[in-house]
């Protein structure tokens, strides 16, 4: 996806960096919101920003002036929505194209507006549209970071083919060549960045939910109900029924005595049946009323 250095011509490369200025205020502006209001967020912002970095590192041979690699840009727009990760992916097209020779000076507005810009707006997008017809979480993240990988390399295909259109067919055949042979790689590359993002992201709504509860992508589970917690579906009702139940039987019992005959289990059942407590998720409340002959 990194155009190199250069290689654009000077009207081309001026006219993506002009496009793209726009949005990097929009973002910068909108970053400098976000974190005045939560400044514990600092260091999430920079887990995403290091994840695009080191997916986008990871560079591939591809079409002649490019290259094939993940963005990692879909984590970010999950987490802080798409015009955050657009001063986020600007520092990293900067420093790459500074520290690593990947991607250029020059053509860092078209780069920007390719993987900054259009990958980030496609996967929050895709992200709400799916969770919208009521996917899962991990299907709708899996689905945005894949569909943002492929709509930065359609991105760059497009400015290829604007800045190099073929002597015959022009524009149309040109983007088809250049879609074509980044499709090879690419393909690949973004279900890979699918499924890793969805482990990420499990893994922090898994570990550290709590910083996480007002991001749009907790925002997904909570559209499902007030049975939805950060453990599944129903697991959070299932957890207040099961709390209500104990506090119920526990005060039954305390009424009726240990050791009468008309004594209850803490479930709230009589004592003559034996009861089996089972777990579900993290308590062991509910019994199962096998009856044995106590």
């Amino acid at each position: 996806m990194h155009i190199m250095e250069g290689f654009l011509p000077p009207a081309h490369a001026l006219g993506w960096a002009a496009v793209s200025l726009p949005f990097l205020a929009w973002g910068l502006r909108a970053i400098g919101r976000d974190l005045q209001a939560h400044p514990e967020r600092r260091m999430l912002l920079g887990v995403a920003a290091a994840f695009a970095f080191l997916l986008s590192a990871l560079k591939l041979p591809s079409v002649t002036g490019s290259c094939s690699h993940p963005t990692g840009v879909g984590l970010g727009a999950a987490l802080f929505g798409p015009v955050a990760m657009v001063p986020v992916g600007f520092v990293v097209l900067l420093f790459q194209a500074l520290l690593m020779a990947h991607g250029g000076l020059t053509t860092l507005g078209a780069n920007v507006f390719s993987m900054a810009i259009v990958g980030p707006f496609v996967s929050y997008g895709v992200l709400r549209a799916v969770a919208a017809m009521g996917f899962s979480r991990s299907v709708a993240v899996f689905m945005a970071a894949s569909l943002g990988d492929l709509a930065t390399y359609v991105t760059t295909s497009v400015q290829l083919a604007l800045a190099f259109p073929a002597a015959v067919g022009g524009f149309s055949v040109s983007f088809f060549k250049f879609a074509g042979i980044f499709a090879l790689t690419q393909v690949p590359i973004a279900i890979s960045e699918g499924l890793l993002t969805v482990l990420v992201v499990n893994a922090m709504v898994r570990f550290n939910a709590h910083e996480l509860r007002s991001l749009p992508v907790m925002m997904l589970g909570a559209r499902k109900g007030a049975h939805e917690g950060p453990y599944g579906a129903g697991m959070a009702g299932h957890r207040g029924a099961n709390g209500a139940a104990f506090v119920a039987g526990k005060r039954a019992a305390g009424q009726s005595g240990r050791g009468s005959a008309g004594a209850v289990c803490r479930c709230g059942r009589p004592r003559a049946a034996r009861h089996r407590r089972y777990r579900t998720g993290l308590q062991a409340v509910v019994c199962a009323g096998i009856r044995t002959g106590q």
